[in-house]
């Protein structure tokens, strides 16, 4: 294998890219990123850059090896598997020997192109730039992402709303820790419509749930995401029923194409978050130089959110159910370290507002025995 070819600029491709390094892979690298930027993380795009707190130039990683070629404004539109070639916008056909996919994901858009998202650093930008002139905003979508920029759209003083089909989060981390940051959200002054029939965008300032019209000056979908696959449709590479790309345990795909990150499903599912991304990277790298004798990709499920005053760390599976264990802390004061039992014996540690090292978070994610364990029940009224 002389020539590996990364498409995708993410972290994901990244860590791929730097991964084929540190693997051994002495041949020709190339990341082929559609965006016009270097390699940025998108963690603080919904925090200190959308707040204005930090310049765009702050999200910006620290560019590839001298050894690794980045290209930008490089977009692929497709795939010949047989040819084994990447066709860009241009019409250029870039040769490779081996392939890794890791285009990731771009916003699920409600009414098209024209809504306001919060997916790349020039979303942020754009975002930023409305929300200077805006006295309030309705946020659509009340996953980590819509509860981060509604936070954020609070902090500039703007008069808030968050509407989703059910309580904020409650998909995500279950009825007790979602009631958890729905409380802290109210308290925060941010508004909480739940819509089950539906939401109409009824135009750029206007939607409607159920009956109730809402207004805002601005509009922001944080709806979820849809993975970066239509340049792969004709390739004949598997693709699952929401557009996911189908890769086995070290992340192959088909011979010679392995793939990394957002665009990546695993047993029906996607997972797009930092940790999964940089620990798909590393596997796919290690699969396509090393095939089925690599070591499988393993699972790291670890998060973070920061949300109206609560900073949430949690290692292992979601969502969550029951009641947790508290480990140290007060719940009622919002600073607690949690841990729940899941069914088939597993365990999910929880920190809120509670400083631990994250090894430490994740031994007790792993079921490592707390020296310690008091339990806890704290009544929380209405998230609806």
């Amino acid at each position: 294998m002389k020539r590996i070819v990364v498409v995708g600029g993410s972290i994901a491709a990244l860590t791929a890219a730097e991964s084929l390094r540190t693997e051994g892979f002495d041949g020709q690298v190339a990341v082929l990123s559609d965006e016009p930027h270097q390699p940025y993380s998108r963690v603080p795009l919904s925090k200190g850059v959308l707040a204005g707190r930090a310049p765009a130039e702050s999200a910006l990683l620290p560019p590839p090896g001298e050894d690794i070629e980045f290209r930008t404004g490089a977009r692929a539109v497709q795939l010949d598997v047989r040819g084994r070639a990447v066709t860009l916008t241009d019409g250029t056909r870039v040769p490779y020997d081996g392939l890794v996919v890791a285009t990731g994901a771009r916003a699920r858009r409600l009414t098209g192109r024209d809504d306001l998202a919060l997916r790349t650093l020039d979303d942020a930008s754009a975002l930023a730039s409305r929300l200077a002139g805006a006295r309030s905003a309705i946020v659509l979508g009340g996953g980590f992402l819509g509860m981060e920029i509604a936070t954020t759209c609070r902090a500039l003083g703007l008069d808030v709303t968050v509407v989703d089909l059910v309580t904020p989060l409650l998909r995500l981390l279950g009825p007790w820790l979602a009631d958890l940051a729905v409380a802290a959200a109210r308290d925060h002054g941010i508004r909480v419509q739940v819509a089950p029939d539906g939401v109409d965008v009824l135009g750029e300032h206007r939607v409607r749930c159920g009956e109730r019209v809402l207004e805002a000056d601005v509009i922001v979908c944080a709806a979820g995401d849809v993975p970066n696959t239509d340049w792969l449709k004709d390739s004949s590479l598997p693709l699952d029923a929401g557009g996911g790309l189908v890769a086995d345990a070290c992340c192959r795909v088909a011979p010679g194409v392995v793939a990394a990150g957002d665009v990546v499903s695993r047993h029906g599912r996607r997972t797009p978050h930092w940790t999964n991304a940089v620990e798909q990277g590393r596997a796919a790298a290690a699969g396509l130089l090393h095939g089925a004798s690599a070591r499988p990709y393993q699972p790291d499920p670890y998060f973070w959110t920061e949300q109206s005053g609560l900073d949430i760390k949690i290692s292992g599976e979601l969502p969550l159910t029951g009641t947790p264990e508290v480990l140290a802390g007060s719940v009622n004061e919002r600073s607690a370290l949690l841990r729940w039992r899941n069914d088939g014996g597993t365990t999910t540690a929880v920190a809120v507002n509670h400083r631990l090292p994250v090894i430490k978070l994740k031994r007790l994610g792993a079921g490592v025995p707390a020296a310690r364990t008091t339990r806890h029940r704290p009544v929380f009224g209405s998230t609806t």
